[in-house]
C-alpha cells in the first residue's frame, strides 16, 4: 500500500496577522466615525475628508497585505507608516487649533497604531522601536509642545510595540525550535521502521549468509566471513549512524582495521566526544562491540586516548592470538569514569610474560596500554587466566586527571 505524506504547516504569528487585519478596519471606522460626530469644529473639513476617503480606499485595498509575513512587505509597511504620519501632521491643518492644544485626537487617531504593529510583527521589536519613534515625533510636532498627556500617549505606544515585537521574536524562536523537534521526531520513526525492516530481513539473510558459510569452508567461508562484516556494519548505520568519516589503513578486502578517525568539518576542537564513535569502527565480524544506549560523552584528548589503548589491545589480540581471533568490546559509562573492557578467547598470559617483555624492550602493554591511562588518570588492568584467554580493563576519569596531575606537578617543580 502507499505512502501518504502528511505535510503541517503552523505558525505561531499568523493569528497576530489576522488580529492586525480586523483591528485595521475597526480603527478605520473609529477614525471615520469620531469625525462624522465633530464634523462642525473641523476649520478645514474637505481635508479630513479627503484624507480619510484615502485612508478608507487604503486600509481595504491593503488587507492581502497584512495576511501574513510574506505578502507584507518593506514597501508596503513604508507607504502605510507614511500615510499614518501624513494623517498626524494633516490634523494640525484640519482641526481647530483649539482641539489640537487640548490634546484631541488626531486624523487617523489609534489606527496609527496597527501600521506600527504590522512593523512589530514582521520585523520584530527593532522595527518596532523605529516606526514608534517616527510616530511618536509626529505626535510631537503636531502637538507642538509635549504636554503630558502626547508624551503618555507615545511613550505608550512606544513601550507596547517593542514589547510586542520582541514577543513575536520569542515566538519564532520557539517554532523553529518546536519545528525542528518534529522533523527529528519524524526522522527517528522512520529510521526506527527501516531498523525493524532491515532487521527482519537483511540482517538476518547475512548473518545466515555467515554460519552457512562457516560450515561449508573454502570459498563460502571467506564469503560468509564478509556478509559478517557488512552486517556489522548496516547494524551499526541503522543503529544510529555513530560511524563517522574514517581512514583505513589496510585492505577492505583482507579484514580492514580503521586507525584513525576524521572529526567533521567545523567541529568545536574542545567539545565532548562520544566515545562510542571512535569505538565503532573496530567493531567487525570478529569484534564485537557492547555498548551503552546513550552517548558517552568525554574530552576529546581523553577519547581518543582511550580509543587508540582499545585498538593497541587488540592489535595484540591479533598478534599473539591470531588473525582470526575473536575478541569483545565492553563500553560501561559510570557517573565518574568510563570502564572499557576488552577480552579475546586465546591461550592466556603466562605469569611472568609481561615483566619479561618489557625487559626485552617490547612495551606495547607498557606504553601502548598503561601509558595511555596513566597519563588520563586512569588504570589498565590485564587479568589473564591459562587457557581461558585475557582480559583488558581500562578505566578512565571523565575529568582530565592526567591533565591535572601534570599541573601539579608542574607548580611543586
Amino acid at each position: 500500500m502507499a505512502r501518504r505524506e502528511r505535510v503541517m504547516r503552523m505558525s505561531v504569528e499568523q493569528p497576530l496577522w489576522r488580529a492586525l487585519a480586523g483591528y485595521r478596519v475597526l480603527t478605520m471606522l473609529y477614525a471615520i466615525g469620531f469625525f462624522a460626530t465633530a464634523y462642525s469644529g473641523f476649520v478645514r473639513p474637505w481635508l479630513a475628508v479627503a484624507y480619510y476617503a484615502v485612508l478608507f480606499v487604503w486600509t481595504l485595498a491593503t488587507l492581502p497585505k497584512v495576511a501574513g509575513a510574506a505578502a507584507c512587505t518593506k514597501r508596503f509597511l513604508a507607504a502605510d507608516l507614511a500615510i499614518a504620519v501624513t494623517g498626524i501632521l494633516l490634523t494640525r491643518l484640519a482641526d481647530a487649533p483649539e482641539r489640537v492644544m487640548d490634546g484631541g485626537p488626531t486624523l487617523p487617531s489609534i489606527w496609527t497604531a496597527g501600521s506600527v504593529l504590522a512593523f512589530a510583527i514582521k520585523g520584530g521589536w527593532r522595527w518596532a522601536a523605529v516606526a514608534s519613534t517616527l510616530v511618536a515625533v509626529a505626535n510631537l510636532v503636531e502637538r507642538g509642545t509635549p504636554a503630558r498627556d502626547t508624551v503618555h500617549n507615545v511613550i505608550l505606544v512606544w513601550v507596547a510595540s517593542i514589547a510586542i515585537g520582541y514577543v513575536v521574536e520569542v515566538a519564532r524562536a520557539s517554532e523553529r525550535t518546536l519545528a525542528r523537534a518534529l522533523e527529528i521526531e519524524a526522522a527517528t520513526r522512520e529510521r526506527e521502521r527501516l531498523a525493524r525492516d532491515i532487521h527482519d530481513s537483511v540482517l538476518q539473510v547475512l548473518a545466515m549468509v555467515q554460519r552457512r558459510g562457516a560450515v561449508i569452508g573454502g570459498e563460502a567461508a571467506e564469503l560468509g566471513r564478509l556478509a559478517g562484516e557488512q552486517e556489522v556494519a548496516l547494524r551499526t548505520l541503522v543503529s544510529g549512524g555513530l560511524v563517522p568519516v574514517s581512514r583505513v589503513s589496510e585492505d577492505t578486502a583482507e579484514g580492514a582495521v580503521v586507525r584513525a578517525v576524521e572529526e567533521p568539518e567545523g567541529a568545536d576542537p574542545d567539545a565532548p566526544v562520544d566515545l562510542r564513535a571512535l569505538l565503532a569502527p573496530y567493531a567487525g565480524s570478529l569484534v564485537h562491540l557492547a555498548e551503552p544506549g546513550a552517548p558517552v560523552p568525554l574530552p576529546p584528548a581523553a577519547a581518543r586516548e582511550l580509543a587508540a589503548a582499545v585498538g593497541a589491545a587488540l592489535d595484540n589480540v591479533r598478534v599473539h592470538v591470531g588473525e582470526r581471533a575473536r575478541a569483545w568490546i565492553l563500553v560501561e559509562d559510570e557517573p565518574d569514569e568510563v570502564i572499557v573492557t576488552v577480552r579475546d578467547e586465546g591461550p592466556g598470559i603466562p605469569d611472568g610474560r609481561l615483566a619479561e617483555a618489557e625487559g626485552e624492550g617490547r612495551l606495547g602493554v607498557a606504553l601502548s596500554i598503561r601509558g595511555r591511562l596513566r597519563d588520563l588518570g586512569g588504570t589498565a588492568e590485564l587479568i589473564s587466566v591459562p587457557g581461558q584467554g585475557t582480559e583488558v580493563e581500562l578505566r578512565a576519569p571523565k575529568e582530565s586527571g592526567g591533565a591535572a596531575a601534570r599541573g601539579k606537578a608542574a607548580d611543586h617543580g
